[in-house]
């Protein structure tokens, strides 16, 4: 029940804060380039458990992962001022391998989960990599629109008085600007949502999916105009994504995973409903689009693609 967490900024430590919290795992190692910042977020979470659940939180290096079952990726470069998301995509790619190199010298077994951004391309990057090591594609996942599934599940929340645990919805594609609300599918205790709204007496209409679908789109820009970034966010559904790994529980999450075909686009990495488990990535739930959201699970499936021929 080892976990090895690459990278101690703000995502990095509060992944490994939430795992804390939540009993995940038995062990967490922390290794970052900056040792001084690793061992300070280590020590730091370590004066947490006597609060919550018996783990054990240090910093360490690349040797330190050896028998880690899931090592998560959240290192890698900021964007610059001046520089294009090109040039940023090509210096997080040489980064990424080096850090899938050492990673798999040293836990050749572990599952790979990236969060690194733009997390589809390098997720894609990561399955290359890592297969040049011989650890097979389905150990490789990126954290995708899990929290962009999350945020449009807790908005639908709010407006429908509903826990959002017994709402059922997902984004797919990029986690990015091209991603798709799959309004088609929205559930809420089994009942259509369009059929729930009209029992409910809840107005459903084109301003309500408009204010929904902005509030999930907008989301990550208006957190990081308030505060510089996010982080509580992306460290549960890290944490959840984790657990579901390292406790089998063939849970399904909006990860991103390679996949040889989607929409017509092939060899491309984009998130759909996957069957988590031991194994990381055990299969994908087939979903009925309907024709609009089909056809723009095509262009955000083109989308990334693209930027990964950018960087191949």
């Amino acid at each position: 029940m080892k976990i090895g967490m690459i990278g101690s900024g703000m995502v990095g430590a509060t992944t490994a804060y939430a795992l804390m919290m939540r009993g995940i795992g038995r062990e967490i190692v922390l290794v970052d380039q900056n040792a001084a910042r690793a061992q300070a977020e280590a020590d730091d979470i370590m004066h947490a458990v006597p609060f919550a659940n018996p783990m054990d939180v240090r910093a360490g290096s690349y040797a330190d992962l050896a028998n880690c079952r899931v090592v998560v990726l959240t290192a890698g470069s900021a964007q610059k001022p001046g520089e294009t998301r090109l040039q940023l995509l090509s210096r997080n790619a040489g980064i990424l391998k080096s850090i899938v190199s050492q990673v798999l010298a040293y836990a050749p077994e572990a599952t790979l989960l990236v969060a690194t951004n733009p997390v589809d391309v390098m997720t894609h990057l990561t399955a290359r990599y890592a297969c040049d090591h011989g650890a097979p594609v389905c150990r490789v996942i990126g954290s995708g629109t899990t929290l962009d599934t999350a945020r449009f599940r807790s908005l639908l929340s709010q407006r429908l008085g509903v826990d959002p645990q017994h709402i059922h919805s997902y984004v797919v594609g990029e986690h990015g600007d091209s991603e798709v609300l799959a309004w088609s599918l929205v559930t809420v205790g089994g009942v259509p949502l369009a059929e729930f709204c009209r029992q409910r007496q809840v107005p459903f209409d084109d301003m309500f999916k408009q204010e929904i679908d902005e509030g999930v789109r907008r989301a990550a820009y208006a957190i990081i105009e308030g505060k510089g970034a996010t982080y509580y966010g992306i460290g549960s559904a890290l944490a959840s994504i984790v657990k579901a790994i390292l406790r089998d529980e063939r849970t399904i999450r909006t990860v991103c995973s390679p996949m040889d075909e989607v929409a017509g686009v092939r060899d491309v990495t984009l998130s759909l409903p996957h069957l988590l488990g031991e194994g990381g990535v055990l299969g994908t739930l087939p979903l009925p689009f309907d024709a609009q959201e089909s056809a723009q699970l095509l262009a955000s499936a083109k989308v990334i693609r693209q930027a990964i021929e950018s960087v191949s």
